[in-house]
């Protein structure tokens, strides 16, 4: 104990609103995170800043390592975890869409701690050895699909989409995780994946006899974002320049939303995930070097006004941090706003609709979110 608090007072942080001491951060002596499958970016970050947390507060993390979305989230939605660490699946659940549209979940109270945007860029990485150039090139050609994960399906035939392709124009194959997806690129058993650029799965591919590229997705091009929008809104144009097969030398103009991020749910106590953004904030030098990508988890290279709220104890720590202002607090509560009307379109509907049958449930409550949605005068994104 005595060690303990010795190396907890020995620490001072200078954020850009002064002086702040470890020791005024209060995190619990173990943690267990969610993450991507081992190697990947998303795990990779979450294992640097456990490091972090280890070293400055001796809290032990364990990041435990899960193939889809709805596996990640459980363990937080049971109270296992304190972090998930998530992709566009944070949406997704949020919306109580694809597989959070079932009975044993629909839409969550899933909100932000901090996300990194780097260098790096999302998109479709396709195999060198097939001669692919553009995404309209995808036509006919093996895409990778991963079962239970909302998120990297959709992500992918949103990619599709700046092409002009759709599901039906391409061969999907379904893989059980995202690791599973990524090996069959090596072993010459699907032609295209989606994943970040500096995952190590990427990586290998990039180093094997078939090589990776990343078709562009130029912003220039106008139809072709509304396309991809229209499928995933919470895409931006993003000029990449590292990754697997890129440079900053040879950036490439491609796609990108925060990833991964840092999530939690509305119900968790406000101090605990203030202290937990904290912590990443004051010491973001002890761990921004320590994984490809997380340089993005810097207060201020924050997505302020993305598709789903910052956790209030995150909006205490940016801004005390200088990074939160007037209009990003109201874009806050418009997004808590959404997710209040989508739990009551969801109570109400899930009552009613108890006995029916898994696809009559899931099509029933997406036109009764459509429906409640448009009531509130809130898009539905997902026509």
């Amino acid at each position: 104990m005595l060690h303990r608090l010795i190396a907890l007072a020995s620490v001072a942080v200078l954020s850009t609103t002064g002086a702040v001491c470890a020791q005024d951060i209060k995190l619990p002596p173990t943690m267990a995170v969610t993450a991507y499958d081992t190697g990947t970016a998303g795990f990779n970050i979450a294992v640097a800043v456990g490091k972090m947390m280890k070293d400055k507060y001796s809290t032990d993390v364990r990041v435990l390592p899960a193939g889809n979305d709805v596996a990640r989230l459980a363990p937080l939605r049971a109270g296992r975890a304190a972090i998930a660490w998530m992709g566009s699946g944070i949406y997704f659940a949020q919306e109580g869409v694809f597989e959070f549209g079932v009975k044993e979940w629909g839409p969550q109270p899933a909100q932000i701690t901090l996300s990194t945007i780097d260098c790096n860029g999302a998109s479709l990485g396709v195999a060198r050895d097939i001669g692919v150039k553009e995404i309209k090139d995808l036509r006919g050609k093996r895409v990778g699909f991963v079962v239970g994960s909302p998120a990297l399906n959709q992500n992918s035939l949103a990619i599709m989409a700046f092409g002009g392709l759709t599901k039906a124009d391409i061969k999907p194959i379904e893989f059980a995780s995202y690791g599973a997806m990524w090996k069959g690129m090596v072993n010459n058993d699907v032609d295209a994946a989606f994943a970040t650029t500096i995952t190590g799965p990427a990586k290998e591919v990039e180093t094997s006899p078939r090589g990776i590229i990343w078709p562009p997705l130029p912003a220039e091009d106008k139809a072709g974002w509304e396309r991809v929008k229209r499928v995933a809104p919470f895409f931006n144009p993003h000029v990449a320049s590292c990754g697997a097969g890129i440079t900053t030398s040879a950036p490439v103009n491609m796609s990108t939303y925060p990833y991964p991020v840092a999530t939690v749910y509305g119900s968790q106590a406000e101090d605990q995930i203030y202290a937990i953004t904290k912590a990443m904030i004051v010491n973001f030098d002890a761990y921004k070097d320590n994984a490809p990508g997380a340089l993005g988890l810097a207060a201020k290279a924050q997505t302020m006004k993305w598709v789903v709220p910052f956790h209030p104890g995150a909006v205490k720590a940016l801004k005390e941090a200088g990074n939160w202002t007037p209009e990003d607090q109201t874009h806050n509560d418009g997004l808590l706003k959404r997710q209040d009307v989508l739990k009551a379109a969801w109570g109400e509907y899930a009552k009613a609709n108890a006995s029916a049958g898994e696809k009559e449930f899931l099509d029933g409550w997406m036109n009764a979110r459509a429906a409640a949605l448009k009531k509130a005068g809130m898009p539905n994104g997902f026509e």
